[in-house]
């Protein structure tokens, strides 16, 4: 039975950060290991070193070469970082930006080859990684690159909302020019099919934001509700999306009109992840939507005050490495259920009224 659990990739993100400690608290809790196999890709050095920082001599990885000898009744760790690696608490380094990339690599080797199912990434610092193989504003991009997804999306998870961004990681002044109606109809298929067959909402129902102060005022602060936002909204509709809006930013969240949906679609970074971390800064996650793979992470960054203190909050980490289980379920029974012409139907009737 146990070798078919799912094995987890972790990729150890900036080593400077609070990455080694939420992993090593998340893997303390050994229902982990009741769910999952879990493979670290990283380093034993400074898993060490974090390991006695953190006054836990008690927990320990067990090391392999390989994801295929992973022992699924033990957290695995793979040694994909130079033994010369060198940790400095809280700083920005290159060598640390070094090692980061060499376990996304080597993770993302692993996923192309089904060695491993799913990923969960520990936050990198998005300047020191820079390098001539990897020039992405984040893991976002980064992924949608090696594994061919031309329409993605950066979806941030939570008990309590969804909130997927339109234009994710680009500086606001580019936003208006980023906002086009093909743009917002890919993002809601993207967010129609992600509900469907990774969350298996049967009808899901998504809110689409405005982009100006009163989503424009019917056109007193801006047009873009009108000419591009609506006009998408009416076409998703069509084709059997449940797509309503575009909602006011702050009088919908304000007043709690996000509970009536499954999904939420902002329109910039900040306007849907401000909302969100306010709600659900420790335990949000971040949800690549559109992949042919499943990738997580915690919705938090690399946390460098924190890094060294053992005050770090492992709780977003290790919903991220529940959700991705979930996520790796869910759309395998969606899978089964679409291959079965009957159940095909009843699938097929879930994405309008």
């Amino acid at each position: 039975m146990e070798q078919h659990k799912i094995k987890v990739g972790i990729t150890h993100g900036d080593i400077n950060g609070i990455g080694y400690e939420v992993i090593i608290k998340a893997l303390t809790d050994s229902r982990i290991l009741e769910m999952c196999t879990p493979i670290v890709y990283g380093s034993s050095k400074v898993a060490a070193y974090y390991r006695k920082a953190m006054d836990n001599e008690i927990f320990t990885f067990n090391n392999i070469n390989t994801a295929r000898e992973a022992n699924p009744k033990r957290p695995n760790i793979i040694n994909c970082v130079n033994e010369e690696v060198r940790v400095e608490l809280g700083k920005s380094t290159k060598m640390a930006g070094e090692a980061a990339l060499a376990a996304l690599e080597a993770a993302v080797r692993d996923l192309k080859s089904g060695d491993i199912d799913v990923v969960v990434t520990a936050p990198i610092n998005k300047e020191n990684i820079q390098s001539d193989t990897f020039s992405f504003p984040g893991h976002t991009e980064f992924f949608a690159k090696e594994f061919g997804a031309k329409n993605f999306l950066m979806l941030m998870v939570s008990d309590i909302l969804k909130v997927g961004v339109a234009t994710g990681h680009v500086p606001l002044n580019q936003v208006v020019a980023l906002i086009t109606k093909e743009k917002i109809l890919s993002n809601l298929r993207i967010l129609h099919k992600t509900m469907l067959e990774d969350f298996s909402v049967r009808k899901p129902r998504i809110a689409v934001l405005g982009l100006n102060p009163h989503a424009g005022d019917g056109g007193l602060i801006g047009d873009e509700e009108e000419r591009i936002i609506l006009p998408a909204i009416k076409q998703a509709n069509e084709e059997g999306i449940i797509a309503l809006g575009p909602y006011p930013a702050d009088g919908f969240f304000g007043s709690g009109e996000f509970k009536k949906f499954d999904a939420t679609l902002a329109m910039f970074h900040d306007q849907g992840l401000i909302p969100f971390k306010s709600f659900a800064f420790e335990s949000g996650v971040n949800y690549t939507a559109g992949l042919p793979i499943i990738r997580t992470s915690p919705g938090h960054g690399t946390a460098y005050g924190l890094a060294g203190t053992g005050t770090a909050s492992e709780e977003s980490f290790r919903n991220a490495l529940y959700l991705a289980i979930d996520l790796h379920e869910n759309r395998k029974r969606f899978s089964i259920l679409s291959k079965n012409p009957l159940q095909r139907h009843e699938i097929d009737r879930t994405g309008g009224e």
